[in-house]
């Protein structure tokens, strides 16, 4: 397996930029070898826009990206999706591996915008940014997919 760079959530990592201001280090013993040899580029595309932690829960809907409270963060998560985009080319990135779920890092699966708990198929603002420059993105939960596509 190539010593290749990996973007990955700062949640997974180990920061504490949620929304609630926790964490959801990925604790997979392959990630943690792969953090170890300093392979992990971690980026919050939230905080990389520029929203706190803590900050209001936010869900995607559509192109937009609103909060609990009723505000518009669709210019913070675009900003933070650039942001991320731009430290996957910065740091020639095999791939991604970004949070489920989550409004900028969901890979396969988003929340509905409607903050009743109901998640849908979709993908974070981030994760399509990524995509749609080339970017192959996993969730913390393919993490076997992740290792077979490296040794590719």
């Amino acid at each position: 397996m190539s010593e290749k760079k990996i973007l990955v959530s700062g949640c997974l990592f180990g920061w504490h930029c949620r929304y609630d201001d926790g964490d959801t280090p990925c604790l997979h013993p392959q990630f943690l070898k792969w953090k170890e040899e300093g392979r992990l580029i971690p980026v919050c595309p939230e905080v990389f826009g520029g929203l706190p932690t803590p900050r209001p829960d936010c869900q995607r809907t559509g192109d937009k990206v609103m909060s609990c409270v009723g505000g518009d963060c669709t210019e913070q998560y675009t900003k933070g999706a650039n942001e991320a985009l731009r430290l996957a080319k910065e740091n020639d990135v095999a791939l991604c591996i970004m949070k489920e779920d989550s409004p900028s890092c969901g890979s396969t699966h988003i929340y509905d915008g409607t903050f009743t708990d109901t998640i849908i198929e979709g993908q974070g603002l981030a994760v399509e940014y990524l995509r749609n420059a080339g970017y192959k993105v996993f969730s913390e939960n393919m993490i076997e997919e992740v290792i077979k596509t490296l040794a590719k």
